[in-house]
C-alpha cells in the first residue's frame, strides 16, 4: 500500500484521532461524536462525518480498521483514490442519517465508529467481486454474497429486537450505500453477481 494512498490516510487519521480521544481528550470526543439532540439545536452537522473517525475503545478500533484495510486497499485500486475518498465520506454520512432522524429529540443518544463506512466498502467489494470469500471471525469461510445476505438479515433483526448499544441501523444503511455505489459505478457487476449465484446453486 502506498504511503500516499487514501486508504492509508483514512487509516492513519482514524487510528490517531480515535486513540487521542480514547486516552487523552474525552472532551474532544464529546464535540465530535454523533449527538442528534445537540446537532438539531446547534447545527453541528459536521458530526455526521467526524463520528466516523472515532471509536469507543481499542477493540472497537482494531476490528473496524482491520476490516477497513483488507477491503479498502483493493477498492481504492479499482475505483481510484478520489472517487474512493468521496464514496467513503458519503457512506459515513448516509449511514448516520437514519440514526439522526430517529434520535434528534433523544438527549441520551450518541453514536460513533467507522462501521457504516466499513460496511459500505465491504458490500461494494462483494458486488464487484461476488466470488470472494469472507471469513467470519477471521476463521470461518463464507461466500461473499451469502455473507452479505446473512449480515443484512442479522442487522435488520438486531436493529429492531436488540438493545446492545450497537448502531445496527448504520450497518444497514452503509451496506445499502455500498451496493448502490457498486451497481451505479459498474452496472455490469450485476451480471457477474447473477452468474455467480446461478453457478453457486
Amino acid at each position: 500500500m502506498s504511503l500516499f494512498s487514501v486508504t492509508f490516510l483514512i487509516l492513519a487519521s482514524t487510528i490517531s484521532l480515535s486513540l487521542y480521544t480514547i486516552y487523552k481528550n474525552q472532551s474532544l470526543l464529546d464535540q465530535l461524536i454523533l449527538h442528534p439532540f445537540k446537532m438539531n439545536r446547534d447545527n453541528s452537522y459536521y458530526r455526521m462525518i467526524t463520528s466516523g473517525f472515532l471509536h469507543a475503545d481499542l477493540n472497537h478500533l482494531i476490528f473496524n480498521m482491520l476490516s477497513f484495510y483488507f477491503f479498502a486497499i483493493h477498492l481504492e485500486g479499482f475505483v481510484g483514490s478520489f472517487i474512493f475518498f468521496l464514496f467513503y465520506i458519503v457512506a459515513i454520512v448516509i449511514s448516520n442519517i437514519d440514526s439522526f432522524l430517529k434520535n434528534k429529540n433523544n438527549p441520551m443518544y450518541r453514536s460513533l465508529g467507522a462501521s457504516g463506512g466499513v460496511a459500505a466498502i465491504i458490500f461494494s467489494y462483494i458486488i464487484f467481486n461476488p466470488s470472494t470469500t469472507l471469513y467470519l471471525l477471521f476463521a470461518i469461510p463464507i461466500p461473499g454474497p451469502l455473507f452479505a445476505i446473512g449480515y443484512l438479515v442479522y442487522s435488520t433483526y438486531a436493529s429492531k429486537a436488540m438493545n446492545d448499544n450497537i448502531n445496527h441501523d448504520a450497518h444497514i444503511w452503509g451496506s445499502i450505500t455500498g451496493i448502490v455505489f457498486a451497481l451505479v459505478y459498474d452496472p455490469t457487476s450485476i451480471s457477474r453477481l447473477i452468474d455467480f449465484v446461478y453457478g453457486f446453486f
